[in-house]
Parts: C-alpha cells; structure tokens; sequence
C-alpha cells in the first residue's frame, strides 16, 4: 500500500528541478499523485475502509492546493507538471 523506496527516488529523479531538490512543488505533487493512485486501488477492494478514505481525501485536498499555488506562480512549470502526471485540468 506504501511507496516503496526505489519508486519514490525515481519519482523524485523524474521530477527534481536540481540534484539535490526533493521538496519542489513538482515532486511533491508527484509523490502524492502516486500514494492516491495506490490508495484509489486500496479503496476499490476494501470498500469501508473509511479512516484510508479521509486520508485519500486529505491527500487530494492538498494535492490540490499545491497545483492551484504552481498555477499561480509559474503557469509554464503547472502545465508541464500536469501533461507529464496525465492530470486533467
């Protein structure tokens, strides 16, 4: 259900402005579209499981704060994040 660390460091790799950059809007937004991918998939089999809901929801809330911030300050880097993730926006 977790990220595993090899996938996160190649999200991170994927997405990074900089070597050394792992906080960027960019790979947050990227890690947390992966954990929703993974938590969507938990959700479809275990149907009651409301506490990973509201977590998937909470996820989603921030995930969308963090796009609608990226819009607002660099237009170019927003579109480019969400042609490479498959977003629709």
């Amino acid at each position: 259900m977790a990220i595993l660390t090899d996938d996160k460091k190649q999200i991170i790799d994927k997405h990074q402005r900089q070597d050394n950059d792992t906080g960027s809007v960019e790979v947050q937004v990227a890690i947390l579209t992966a954990k929703i991918a993974d938590l969507t998939e938990h959700l479809k089999v275990h149907k009651k499981d409301y506490s990973s809901r509201r977590g998937l929801l909470k996820m989603v809330a921030r995930r969308t704060n963090l796009l609608k911030y990226l819009q607002r300050i660099d237009r170019p880097r927003y579109l480019a994040l969400i042609q490479s993730l498959g977003l629709r926006k």
